[in-house]
């Protein structure tokens, strides 16, 4: 057997440039990772998260208010909030800002749901009857009930976040209710304390019993002048008749 003879070192190295030349071996910066767990990302997409366009956060449908950020970035593009107060009347509704400006509404639920409740924020005793006031809920609705007790009823326009609702004497349980075509919401209400009627009627007749002895007084210190003054001009009439 013929003895093996090894190959020179220069060989090797010629052998091995001449095969890379046809088999390139990938270098580290053409090395990618994908991570099998996570969708993949457009090239050229920032790594943050990206705003969803506006009407996945706004829209007049069915979404959740709690989640909806203060501004929403769509195509390089700010849209704010609309400047709607659910507790203000007699204000364009936010639908109409929106298509009027492209400002942005809180999602609210349809017709075809129940709507969720009012948030009633006062009721108070105004001079001559009980004024109930209240915000809307981000809810299509079509009036509101205001209810006593659970007894005595009231009903006002959608458009409304206020009404009267008579007199009330005793401390009553006020409450006001949402209503569409699938039916009435959840009530919110509020224990209502009447005033004490009998203040007033006390400090007017305090006054009163004050003006009166006031205008006695007054009186009193006029018949004393003029009494005065008669016995003044007596005393003057006698001394003139002595002298002559």
């Amino acid at each position: 057997m013929a003895a093996r003879r090894d190959l020179p070192f220069p060989l090797v190295i010629i052998c091995l440039v001449f095969i890379r030349g046809y088999t390139p071996l990938p270098t580290a910066s053409e090395v990618t990772w994908t991570n099998p767990t996570r969708p993949l990302r457009p090239s050229g997409q920032p790594h943050e998260t990206r705003a969803l366009p506006p009407d996945d956060y706004y829209d007049d449908g069915d979404m959740d208010p709690s989640i909806v950020p203060a501004t929403v970035s769509h195509g390089g593009e700010t849209s704010q909030k609309c400047d709607y107060d659910s507790c203000l009347e007699n204000q364009p509704s936010c639908a109409v800002l929106k298509a009027t400006t492209g400002c942005l509404c809180p999602g609210i639920t349809l017709h075809k749901e129940i709507p969720m409740a009012p948030d009633l924020k006062t009721v108070s005793w105004n001079g001559s009857v009980v004024v109930v006031k209240w915000c809307a809920p981000n809810s299509q609705i079509t009036s509101y009930t205001v209810k006593v007790e659970g007894q005595r009823s009231w009903t006002f326009g959608k458009d409304q976040r206020s009404g009267r609702v008579g007199a009330i004497d005793h401390i009553a349980e006020v409450c006001v209710f949402a209503v569409n075509d699938a039916g009435e919401s959840k009530g919110s209400c509020m224990m209502y304390h009447p005033r004490d009627n009998s203040l007033p009627l006390k400090a007017g007749l305090i006054g009163g019993a004050l003006g009166f002895l006031l205008l006695l007084l007054l009186a009193v210190l006029l018949w004393r002048h003029k009494r005065q003054r008669k016995q003044e001009a007596g005393f003057s009439m006698h001394d003139t008749v002595v002298t002559e």
